[in-house]
């Protein structure tokens, strides 16, 4: 598996056309970053069919978006199907994994604020 990685943010103030600013690659996972910010961020991925995420976990909530093709989500354990126009909300300290069966673009939006109160 390949993983390609961009970092620089999005131009501010422009229109973007979502499931056009990041492609499919072959036996790939790519991602590309929207906005980078201490206190969250907001994450462009597509994974090519049979590719995964490895299984993680992260201290905050992440919600994820599918914004093209069909995810599958393991979130502790429970295996989720996740379509087009669907989201999900990855509880913090949640273990989770991501699988494409087929390939899928994703959108995943991490608030890292909040949590102090």
């Amino acid at each position: 598996m390949k993983k390609i990685n961009e970092n620089a943010e999005l131009d501010k103030s422009k229109i973007h056309i979502i499931v056009e600013i990041i492609e499919y690659m072959v036996n790939a996972v790519v991602s590309r970053t929207i906005i980078k910010k201490t206190t969250g961020n907001v994450t462009v991925t597509s994974l090519d069919a049979g590719e995964e995420l490895d299984e993680k976990s992260s201290a905050f909530d992440t919600y994820i978006q599918i914004i093209d093709g069909v995810a599958e989500i393991t979130i502790n354990d429970k295996k989720y199907k996740l379509k087009l126009g669907e989201g999900i909300i990855i509880p913090a300290n949640s273990k989770h994994q991501f699988n494409a069966n087929v390939q899928f673009k994703m959108i995943s939006t991490v608030i890292k604020s909040g949590y102090e109160e």
